[in-house]
């Protein structure tokens, strides 16, 4: 597929001032079904609504997820969802590509460079002008952080709208941002301590994650019995589950369970610290305001790494359970240090 749509594209021109000006709907493609991918699109959404007061994004998308991301997202105005399984409903998926053409856009965007149906979508919908986000890429030296999945989109949006140099690499990329509600965010509390005591912060640990990211039973292990250590009396320590139901600490620790992707995000919210490998989970934590440790051993951290505040992406090639404590001391606040190893 690659292949077949390296041509599809043009790296193409700035866009003209007139059209900015009556910028009024827009298309953003990024038909993949990932939670983390998905959540990826929020600042790029907060970007163009920022920039076009009242205006209408449309997200051409594939899965059910996006809704859910979406909800108080008043500027997303239709969810345009391919069938995860596209073999599966052939007429469907047919349909729902036919379906670009309803409506005629200013602008049709691929959100992600790499994605050959984002520039199959975005050359297929029926659009003014189209931004398929394969300018050459920004210097890290100059822009650091520009490689990041979240943040390269806005940063080539700001380029193809012509923004003056200063305003590309120095106004800050809006964070991932579920926008939970404030009583969302009090029913995560309410959960939250139906499972551990609320007289104490708490440490929400993932032990979970997809293929070769997935760390060992073993080395949870050794983790989980230090983190336990280290917290002493100062720190609940609560598991979140994945939606397969288990444990990589063999559910040692008090385990929520939701499939609700909404309320699992609020209930971290409620945390002092979120722990977990690179997984969707853990950009679902970055996007509900709580502190997040991403642990890193394939995956690309500049890419990857969870996206906003004072996150850290954890190198666990090089750094052992003793330096993963110290990292997260450094994202605790001064009054919650971890106690050091005996």
């Amino acid at each position: 597929m690659h292949a077949l749509t390296f041509f599809v594209g043009s790296p193409g021109m700035e866009m003209k001032e007139e059209a900015r000006a009556g910028l009024k709907r827009v298309l953003l493609c990024r038909p993949n079904g990932r939670l983390g991918n998905q959540l990826m699109i929020t600042p790029l959404v907060q970007e163009i609504a920022g920039r076009f007061p009242g205006c209408r994004i449309d997200l051409f998308v594939k899965g059910s997820l996006s809704g859910i991301i979406f909800k108080n997202y008043e500027e997303v105005d239709r969810i345009i969802e391919l069938p995860r399984k596209p073999f599966d409903e052939p007429v469907r998926y047919v349909k729902v590509w036919l379906s670009l053409r309803r409506q005629t856009y200013d602008l049709a965007v691929n959100v992600a460079e790499g994605s050959s149906s984002g520039r199959l979508s975005t050359r297929f919908a029926r659009a003014r002008w189209r931004f398929y986000n394969n300018t050459e890429g920004l210097s890290e030296a100059l822009c650091p952080g520009s490689g990041h999945m979240a943040k390269c989109p806005v940063y080539n949006f700001r380029r193809y709208l012509a923004c003056p140099w200063r305003e590309i690499t120095q106004t800050p990329v809006p964070p991932l941002n579920l926008r939970l509600s404030d009583a969302e965010l009090a029913n995560g509390r309410k959960v939250m301590n139906s499972y551990v005591s609320p007289a104490k912060k708490t440490i929400c640990i993932y032990t979970f994650a997809t293929g070769s990211k997935c760390y060992s039973e073993a080395w949870w292990a050794a983790m989980y019995a230090r983190l336990k250590e280290a917290c002493g009396d100062a720190f609940n320590i609560l598991e979140v589950l994945p939606a397969e139901n288990v444990s990589r600490i063999r559910f040692e620790a008090p385990a929520y369970y939701s499939k609700d992707v909404r309320e699992i995000a609020a209930v971290i919210a409620g945390s002092a610290l979120f722990l977990g490998a690179d997984s969707g989970i853990m950009h679902l934590a970055a996007s509900s305001g709580a502190p997040v440790a991403g642990l890193f051993s394939i995956t690309d951290p500049s890419v990857y790494r969870p996206y906003g505040g004072h996150n850290l992406a954890i190198d666990t090639n090089t750094t052992d359970v003793d330096g993963i404590i110290a990292a997260l001391n450094r994202i605790l606040n001064d009054n919650a240090y971890l106690a050091p190893s005996n």
